[in-house]
This record gives C-alpha cells, sequence and structure tokens, in this order.
C-alpha cells in the first residue's frame, strides 16, 4: 500500500504543477513508520510511497535532482536531510525494496531510471541535466545509456543522506569520510529487532513444545514436571535468541572470525555453557541432555545470526552463499544428532531400555 502524506504542489511549469510538495520535517506518524519498520517485516515490505516526482521547499528548474526508492523510509531519510534546501526527488518503482538492495535485484536500475525521467517530464522541470543517485544505488544503473537516452549524466552522492547539505554546498563533490559506509554500534542496534522479533515469535512454539515434551511422562503430561525440567531447557532457549539475534550483532566487529556462523557458534556456546553450570536443574543431570544442550542451542544461536548478514554492510552475497552452503548441512547434522539424543534422554528418564 502507498502512503500519501502530501499536499500537491501550486504554481511552477506545466510538467512540475503537479508534483507534490513534501516537508522536511517528519510527523508523529512518520517516526511511528520507522519504528514499524525496525519491528513488523510485514508493515516494512509495504510502506511505499508513489513512484514519481517531488518538490522539496521553493524547488525551480535550477534546484538539483536527487533520486530515491519507493520505500518509505529511505524518501523519509532523504527528505529529513533537506531543510532548507529547495531540490527535485524522483522516486522510482523499486517495489518497496531501498535503494541498496534494490540495485543488487535491478530494480533501482538502468530502465526504471530512464522510465521515470520521461513519465516525469524531469526535462520540462528543470534546466539542468544533472541526476544525484545515493552511492549505494551504483551497481544497478549504467550512467552512460542513462545519459545516451535521456540526455541526464548521473552524480553519485555520499553514502548517507545526512551527508547530502555539504555534499550540494561543495559544489557536489564528496570528501573521502563521505563515500564510506559506517555501520557502528547505533546502527546494529536499530536493526536487531528486524532478526529477534521474527525469531520471537518461533520463541513462542519451542516453550511449548518444551513443557509438553518435559511434562510428558508415561501417566500423562504433569505440570510440575513440565516445569521442573522444562524451564532449564527454556531459559538456555531464550539465551540462544538473544546471543544470535541481539549481542552477536552488537558485538560483531568484535568477535573473532570473519563468518556470521561461527561468530553466533561462539556467542552462543558462552552462553550455554554459562547457563548450564550455573542451573543445573533436574533434565541438566543426564549426560543426554548436558550432551542435548551443547550442541543444539549454540546451532541455533549460529543460525540465527547468519541470518543478520542480510542487514548488514559486512558481507557479500557470494559471502552468504557460502556459509549457507556449508552451515545449512551442519545446521541438519547437528539438529538430527540433537534429535537423536532427546530420545535416548526421554527413554533413560522413563526407565526403558537405557
Amino acid at each position: 500500500m502507498a502512503v500519501e502524506l502530501f499536499d500537491l504542489r501550486r504554481g511552477g511549469g506545466a510538467a512540475a504543477e503537479n508534483a507534490p510538495v513534501v516537508p522536511t520535517q517528519w510527523s508523529r506518524r512518520d517516526a511511528w513508520g520507522r519504528l514499524r519498520c525496525r519491528l513488523f517485516n510485514s508493515f516494512r515490505m509495504n510502506y511505499t510511497v508513489k513512484p514519481g516526482i517531488y518538490a522539496v521547499g521553493a524547488a525551480d528548474g535550477r534546484s538539483p535532482v536527487l533520486v530515491t526508492a519507493n520505500y518509505k523510509l529511505s524518501f523519509d531519510l532523504l527528505r529529513r536531510e533537506l531543510s532548507g534546501l529547495p531540490a527535485w526527488i524522483v522516486v522510482l518503482d523499486t517495489k518497496g525494496i531501498n535503494v541498496w538492495c534494490a540495485a543488487g535485484r535491478g530494480t533501482f536500475g538502468t530502465e526504471e531510471l530512464i522510465l521515470r525521467i520521461r513519465a516525469t517530464r524531469l526535462s520540462e522541470t528543470v534546466e539542468h541535466r544533472r541526476l544525484i543517485l545515493p552511492q549505494l544505488g551504483a551497481p544497478g544503473v549504467q550512467a552512460h545509456i542513462v545519459k545516451e537516452r535521456t540526455g541526464f549524466s548521473v552524480d553519485y552522492g555520499p553514502v548517507h543522506a545526512r551527508d547530502l547539505p555539504a555534499y550540494l554546498q561543495a559544489g557536489c563533490k564528496a570528501t573521502a569520510q563521505m563515500r564510506k559506509v559506517r555501520f557502528g554500534f547505533r546502527e546494529r542496534l536499530e536493526l536487531t529487532p528486524m532478526e529477534l522479533v521474527p525469531a520471537l515469535k518461533g520463541f513462542g512454539i519451542f516453550l511449548a513444545a518444551v513443557f509438553v515434551l518435559f511434562g510428558l511422562q508415561p501417566e500423562g503430561i504433569l505440570f510440575n514436571s513440565a516445569v521442573h525440567s522444562g524451564l532449564p531447557v527454556a531459559i538456555l532457549g531464550a539465551a540462544a535468541l538473544l546471543a544470535g539475534t541481539f549481542v552477536t550483532p552488537l558485538l560483531l566487529p568484535w568477535i573473532p572470525f570473519r563468518s556470521f556462523a561461527i561468530k553466533g557458534l561462539l556467542v552462543g556456546g558462552i552462553a550455554t555453557t554459562v547457563i548450564v553450570f550455573l542451573i543445573r536443574g533436574q533434565a541438566l543431570q543426564s549426560t543426554y541432555m548436558l550432551a542435548f544442550s551443547l550442541l543444539f542451542f549454540p546451532a541455533v544461536s549460529s543460525y540465527l545470526a547468519l541470518q543478520f548478514t542480510g542487514s548488514t554492510t559486512f558481507t557479500s552475497i557470494s559471502g552468504v552463499k557460502k556459509e549457507l552452503k556449508i552451515g545449512l548441512p551442519l545446521y541438519v547434522a547437528a539438529g538430527a544428532i540433537a534429535l537423536v539424543l532427546l530420545v535416548l534422554y526421554k527413554l533413560q528418564e522413563w526407565g526403558i531400555g537405557i
């Protein structure tokens, strides 16, 4: 669903007279939308703005033209940094995907840019023939083809929208610092909910399975047994979830090894080991259950940490594919062995053939 928030522009040339004017200040709705994007995947995938041309301030024929994706959060971050700077924003139809990912998929691409230049009649709106694209959109756009077919040349602006005012004031010249992708502690913290929230949905199913399994006795499902034996396992599960989706992303640069899977395995292994020796419940007294815990929960943490690759600047598509190719068979093997250990534990608990 496209989000419409803006009043129609009045005045200007024939091609621009119906271009919506966008404010640079965020409303409460915009701030809430940003938070929902971080928390809910289903909302993020439908948080869009209509492709087309938008005016910022008193944009005229000499104002710069900035190009972005129709993912509304990308659009909002751009317009917020243009306070006091008249400009045009051309929004490409990237199917609601941010610039970087859309460039990789081809939706922030050469043909879409050409189509949007023509559809917005941009040549009738501005006197110059220069476009400023975000640097992270460069992989999807062939600048020389855009120039040949539209007459517009392509400049690549800074990585971060917050550097745009300085970039424009310097005559569209980027410093070396503007070209660097910064992915610090704050950025990683902001993105952790994108992996944590979906994992929490599965955690509810995990909790139900744990208490049913550990409450299951020959005479039925016993509440006391479920709580007494299942609670330590539930705590281990929560620790693995936090280790993989929260702690590993936050500490990413300081955890040894390049592999996300190994990073998650290390953090999950430490968390599991500490908890095992702190809360040695009845269930963890069994060798089978102890082996299950030390195998299964670090593997879960490793798998969850691997999912964070899609949110980072630390890896590439080929790197992710390589990790998955190696990691998935190991996860399956760990899961199968853990299942056998769990069955052996229950048989031992019931005194059957062990």
